[in-house]
This record gives structure tokens, sequence and C-alpha cells, in this order.
């Protein structure tokens, strides 16, 4: 499958995200409506494989598509389309950002998950399963890897490869002799086991086995090999879940014993009984080991908070991700109510949030009234639309609409909801990518302060909107400023997550690049080779966390003029991404981008120009023509023309580069600054100084008027046209240096 690339003539398959018995699951692009799918294909049998087994497994993979294409649910993977590709069957499914269950716990060393996430997973599961019980069909295989935690907070019900429908079930759900497993021992419910009926409850038992696992560690029947584990089903009653962890509530404890009930009669009725169960448990609040469990007074939450947790400690953990922290779309974080309409916030003091992140306690009030959960719903999806078009790089477009999500929802759940600040957090995020870093700073600032009221300093949404300070502060050019911020950040997290989590890394290596901005070059390349070494281990050599920062080790050794190194460190970055990510993903580009940055340095011009030619025509066929990154390499190419003297095209290369910028980015964006110095640089070398000192004004103008006065680049435009004011007062030769300004990109991990 690796070697067509294209399913159909339709799907571009980019790189490998998973595989499994039944086969791998790609990352693809449907070259039809431009936008990015998952596609599941089964893997061919080799010729020593039972060709019963290949016909069976071929069933089940075209069952799922049956299964899951009918299946219109938010807690259930959407499909698109399905087929069969030169002997290949093929499944088209949403692409989903998070993570399974099961890896989120290989991923926390099989600790238990804080209790409020337990709950909030079983919630949405079991909504999603009385959805598909009502339409008959029974998912069979429920377990943490066909559980998928989204970055959002949503779960996704996965693969119903074995899935039937409710009713007439026989003895098929047994384990053949064929060695195909119908469900997987840990999550097997007892009539299962026995090859008996099966029916809507024994997904509800292999949920119980799921939630036991995630509360306390381990599944219930943990044992030596399948035979005893199936034994256990059948035979054992699991050991009660305070018992290992002694601070759960007895009645979330109840629910659970209740699940795993061996006679399906006493299992709770359905889906939609136990959904009712767990949200009377959540009425309880969870206490940190050594406390009792104390219940909370007063009535039974709404039903619009479904998604709520109540009272989870300040500073507590949420499980570990492996990507960056999106927002919650709906009721996902740890909250304490929403504070009354009619009751705003304290005005926020922005140098205050910034310098220490610290701001006056201000206790939330009841609210006034309770949203109607299709009002609350219907901004979900809208928030939910509003990061769909950030994803497609419509960032105006998504600016408008996360500002209207926000000023409903300000005016739905109050000011300071988690949704509310999510809302508000996606509105500087946008802002930030739309070039405007002084309002998105300020954006952030008062997000930051408002969840360290809310949900408290150590919340893993405050750090997010704290990091996110931090990294504008350095875009602004504040880097030591960006400095203190990270590092009480870091403090934080290495605290509360540990040393070797995903974000714990990602605040390091932001860190690391910090440093760099300081001039501390050396301080920056030793952590970086740190959290390169960290991220290899606990992610993967090829990982592309790891690769990021692999290519922040090789950007420190060239700010130490170690560019030799620097130049392998960033060839064995492009080769690693193009074997993990494909030769067409932007991160592989942005590599080779940087190996033609080192050769300009080591001042071999010829490959360089060698290296950008061959970019500009891959990003020209990829991303097109005016794709900012596609004239980003055209501009290392016409650098390298002038290094090799031959000016006249450089300056054409220049000026067709501005004038793209300037009709898709804008005229004061700071990559159609760079192009336009870039014209004064060639038209000085040509000796048309007054022409040359005409742009370098400009340019230094503008940097002043939307970086600051005292913004690197700005500096560097003013120096610029000093320069050019004393070649015209002498005549002479210029020497304009060539390399690439900080606006030059440069990724974070």
């Amino acid at each position: 499958m690796a070697d067509t690339r294209l399913i159909k003539g339709r799907y571009r398959l980019l790189d490998l995200i998973g595989r499994g018995g039944m086969g791998e699951v790609w990352r693809a692009r449907d070259e039809a409506l431009g936008r990015r799918v998952a596609v599941k294909c089964l893997k061919p049998l080799g010729p020593r494989h039972d060709e019963a087994i290949g016909d069976v497994l071929r069933e089940r993979f075209r069952r799922e598509a049956r299964v899951a294409a009918a299946l219109q649910h938010r807690g259930v993977t959407v499909v698109h389309d399905f087929g069969e590709d030169e002997g290949v069957l093929f499944l088209v499914m949403e692409l989903l950002e998070g993570r399974d269950l099961g890896r989120l716990l290989e991923d926390n060393d099989h600790r238990p998950l804080p209790v409020p996430d337990v709950l909030d997973i079983a919630g949405q599961v079991a909504a999603a399963l009385a959805y598909t019980h009502q339409q008959g069909i029974v998912h069979r295989d429920l377990k943490p890897a066909n559980i998928m935690r989204l970055a959002d907070g949503g779960v996704k019900l996965c693969d119903f490869g074995i899935a039937r429908p409710g009713h007439g079930i026989g003895p098929t759900s047994r384990l053949t002799g064929t060695g195909v497993a119908m469900g997987t021992p840990h999550y097997m419910s007892p009539e299962q086991i026995v090859g008996g009926a099966v029916d809507h409850r024994s997904d509800l038992y292999s949920l119980g086995c799921v939630l036991y696992e995630l509360a306390t560690g381990a599944p219930p029947f943990d044992l030596g090999d399948a035979w005893a584990i199936l034994v256990g089903h059948r035979d054992t009653a699991p050991v009660p879940l305070r018992r290992h962890r002694p601070e759960l509530s007895d009645r979330f404890e109840r629910v659970v014993l209740d699940l795993l009930a061996k006679d399906p009669e006493c299992r709770p009725r359905d889906a939609t009984d136990l959904a009712e169960r767990i949200a009377v448990a959540r009425t309880v609040r969870f206490p940190v080991a050594g406390e009792r469990a104390v219940r909370v007074p007063g009535p039974r939450l709404p039903v619009w908070a479904d998604r709520m947790t109540t009272g989870s400690p300040a500073g507590g953990t949420a499980a570990g991700r492996s990507t960056p922290p999106d927002p919650p779309a709906v009721l996902t974080g740890a909250w304490t109510g929403p504070r009354s309409v009619l009751s705003p916030a304290p005005p926020v003091d922005l140098a205050a949030a910034v310098s220490s992140g610290a701001v006056a306690a201000h206790p939330p009030v009841a609210p006034l009234h309770t949203p109607a959960p299709e009002a609350v719903q219907r901004l979900a999806e809208r928030h939910q639309a509003g990061l769909r078009l950030g994803r497609l790089g419509r960032w105006r477009e998504a600016a408008r609409l996360h500002r209207a999500v926000a000023t409903e929802r300000e005016r739905l759940l109050g000011p300071d909801h988690p949704d509310t600040l999510a809302s508000r957090y996606e509105i500087a995020f946008a802002l930030g990518r739309l070039d405007h870093p002084g309002q998105a700073l300020r954006g952030y600032a008062e997000v930051a302060a408002a969840r360290e009221r809310v949900l408290g300093p150590g919340h893993p949404d405050t750090l997010a909107a704290r990091q996110e300070t931090a990294f504008t502060l350095g875009r602004l050019g504040h880097h030591t400023e960006a400095h203190r911020i990270y590092s009480a950040v870091l403090t934080i997290r290495e605290r509360t997550m540990g040393a070797d989590h995903p974000d714990t890394l990602r605040c390091r290596h932001n860190l690391a690049f910090n440093l760099g901005r300081l001039g501390r070059h050396q301080d920056a390349y030793r952590m970086a080779c740190e959290v390169a070494s960290a991220r290899a281990r606990v992610l993967g050599a090829e990982h592309p966390d790891t690769l990021v920062t692999r290519s922040e080790v090789a950007y420190a050794l060239g700010r130490l003029d170690r560019w030799e190194e620097a130049l392998g460190g960033y060839r064995a970055v492009a080769d690693a991404r193009a074997r993990s990510l494909g030769p067409d993903h932007p991160d592989t580009f942005a590599a080779r981008y940087e190996v033609g940055i080192s050769l300009g340095r080591l001042h071999r011009a010829a490959e360089a120009l060698t290296v950008y030619r061959a970019l500009v025509a891959d990003r020209t066929r990829v991303e097109g023509t005016a794709h900012p990154e596609t004239l980003r390499a055209r501009h290392g190419l016409g650098v390298n023309l002038g290094r090799l003297g031959r000016w006249t095209e450089a300056l054409a290369e220049a000026r067709e580069v501005r004038a793209l910028r300037e009709r898709t980015l804008g005229p004061d964006h700071p990559d159609t600054l760079v192009s336009e110095r870039e014209v004064a640089v060639a038209l000085g070398w040509l000796g048309r100084w007054w022409d040359a000192l005409a742009g370098y004004r400009r340019v230094a103008r503008v940097r002043a008027r939307v970086l600051g006065p005292d913004h690197p680049d700005t500096v560097a435009g003013r120096a610029d046209e000093s320069h050019c004011l004393e070649q015209l007062g002498r005549r002479s030769a210029p020497v304009a240096p060539h390399h690439p300004t900080t606006t030059e990109h440069r990724a974070y991990g």
C-alpha cells in the first residue's frame, strides 16, 4: 500500500498512524474534497496463512464499514467511504486527533486516571452505547484500544469489526478454532466466554472492565495467561475497587461492580440506565488520597453539566497528551460552576497577569439559570467548526466564528465558564496566526488569569494559556519575560506531571528555543540535546516531537557557528521525516529548507540553490504557488542567487516574491517586509542606492509600528537604513550581509 500512495485515485496516503491485527491506518488527504481523513486498509495475508482466516477478516472488515456507516452520533467514528482497490479493502473515516485509552494508560505508566476523567469518559461512552444499542448494534469488542479520547476531551467508539445486530446472536461470539478472537480476553463478558446469547448487556460488562482499569490501573482479572483470565471472568468475583484506591467513592465502586455482575440480569438494564447512575455518582467530590469522600450538598447537577467535573483539587493533573492540548469543546474542565452574568469578572491587570500570573481570588457564584442543553451543544458544534477552519488555514473566518461563540457562551454560561475561556483562547490563537501578536498577547494573558482564578494555577488549561503567553512574548522580542514565564510553567509541570511528561518536554523545548533568542546559545544547545534525548526515550527516535527538538539542536549548532554539524543534523531530520511523515509532509519540507540555510552559511551557495530549486518545485506541486512556505523557499532561492553574484536574477526573484506576499499576506506582514528588504539589498548591490534607501526606510518604519521599536528586527531595519546612508555618502560597494532575520520560520515543539 505504501508504494501506491493513492487509493482509488482519490485518497493520498501521507503517513502511517496505526497498525493492528486487521490492518493499517494511514493519515491521508481526500484529493477530491481537500480534507484530511484516516484510511484503514486491510493487510493482505501471506501465503502461509489459513485462507479461512482471511475470509473471516475480510468479512469483519466489510461488517465494520456497513455498521459504522449506519451510525451517526458524536460518540461514534464517522465513516466517509468504503471500497476495494487492487484487491485491498479500505475504509475512509474522519481523522481523529487524540489517543486511544490503551495508549493513554500506557503513556501514563498504567497509573490510574483522575476520577473526574474516568467519570467523564464513562458518561460519554455510556451515551454512545445507548445510541448504538438503540440502533440494534452490539459492539462486542469494547476495550481501551477501541475508545478514542480526543484532544478536545471528546470520546469516540471505534472498530466495529465484530459488531452484530443485538438479537439472535448465537455461539459465534466464542473464541473460534481458527484462532480469530471474537473479543479480547481482559474485557470479555462471561456469556461471550461460554458461547451463550450476547446482547447489549455484554457491552456494559466490557465497559465495566474498562472503567475498572482506568480507575485502578489494571483490569479486574489481570492474571498470567488468557485461560486464567477467562476463568476469572466466568467464576471469580472482582476485587472491590476501593481496596486498590481508597479515595474512590462507594457510589462509583457500586456502579462498576454492578457492570461486572456475572449474571446479565444483575447489570444495569441498559446504557441509558448506566448514564443516569454515572450522573448521580458525579455529585460526589473525589478527594485526594487520604481524605474521605465528601458529598456535595444541594441538588443533582443539571443535564447541561453532564461533561463537567465538580471540585477536583486545584493543581491536579490530567492524563498526559502527546499532542499540543486543544481547549475543551464542551464542559470538559474541572470547574465549580459559572458566575452570574450579572456579576462580571473584575478587570484584568495585563501587566500583572503577564509578569506573575497571579490575580485576586474571585469565587464563582451559582448560575442564575440553566441553559438549554441544545443551545450548549449547538455552541460546541460551532466551536468545533471554528477549529476546523483554523486547521484549513482560514484564520480570519475562524476568529470571527470564535468571537461569536465566545459572546454567546458568555451570555449563556458566564464569563469564567471553561467553554467561554476556551473560545477566548481560540480567538487569541487565531490572532497570533493572523500576525497580530499584541492582541494575541492580551487575549492569552486574560485567559490565563481567568483560568488561574477558576481552575487553579496548576491546571493544565491554565498552564497552556501561560505557555502561549510566553510564546507570544517571544514573538514580540520580549525574551527575558518569556523566559521567566516558561521557567515558572516548567516548574509546575515537572512537579505535577513529571519530568518526562510530553507537555513538560514541550515546555522545556520552548525554553531551550527562548534561551537561544536570549543569546545563551550554549545553554540552548545543552537543553535541546537533553529534550531530544528524553523525547526519543519517551516518544521514540522518529516521533515528530523528537524530530522537532533534533531540528532545534541543529539550529543551536548553527548559532554556535558549528554549521557543518548543523547541516548534518538537518539532513538527518529531513531523512527521518521523509521516512516517518512522508516526503511531501510540511515538516519534511521545513527540514529541507534548513539544509539550504546551512549550505548558504557554509558558502556552498551553488548546492543551496539546487536544494531550493527542488524545494520550490515540490512545495508548488503540493501547496501551490502562493502558499507562504512556497514563497519562503523562493526567498531562499533568491538569496543564493545573490550569493552567486547573479544580482539581476536575484532582484527579479525578490520582487516577484514580494508582490505575491503582499497580495496574499498583506503589505505589513513580516514575510513581506523580509522580501522588501531583499529587494533593497539587490538594488544596493546593483548600485541603485537611492531606490534601496526608500525600501530600507519603509521596512524600518513598518517594523517599528508593527513589532515595536525595540524588536530585534526593528533594530536590524534601522541598521540597514544607516548602512545605506553610509553607502550613499561614500559611494563604495555594499557589504550588506545575507542572513535570515528572526522573522524567518522556526518550528516550536
